[in-house]
């Protein structure tokens, strides 16, 4: 047992100090989103619906912007909250829906955009957390 034990330790110090030698910078930086879950709608009703949403994303628009450019992914956007607006406002109230807009997994350029688009936004909201998967 004081042999694993010792050879255990041996290792942590080692892998501590392997650590402690490698450069922080660009290492495990912080990731995009991987997507985002939106509430699209009126906008008097974004942040005070409380209807409660399926579980399911099989009801949900969705909007997948791997391989996109900025540019293009900003008029995806654009073209595609128009056509969300028109789903929620056909809907019950209180006229909103939501949407899950997918950036992938790489650089968090798209993700960065779409952040920002949805902070420019009024007619679309952050879904609160746990309320749609």
């Amino acid at each position: 047992k004081k042999a694993r034990k010792n050879k255990r330790n041996k290792k942590d110090k080692h892998d501590r100090k392997l650590a402690m030698s490698l450069p922080s910078a660009g290492v495990g930086g912080k990731a995009g989103k991987p997507y985002f879950i939106v509430q699209v709608g009126e906008v008097q009703n974004l942040y005070k619906s409380t209807k409660s949403q399926r579980k399911s994303s099989c009801n949900a628009l969705a909007l997948d912007l791997h391989g996109y450019t900025i540019d293009e992914a900003l008029a995806k956007l654009d073209e595609s909250l128009a056509v969300w607006v028109d789903t929620a406002m056909q809907g019950s109230y209180p006229f909103v829906i939501p949407a899950k807009i997918v950036c992938g997994c790489g650089n968090q350029i798209i993700s960065e955009t779409v952040e920002k688009w949805i902070q420019k936004h009024a007619q679309v909201a952050n879904s609160p957390k746990g309320s749609f998967q």
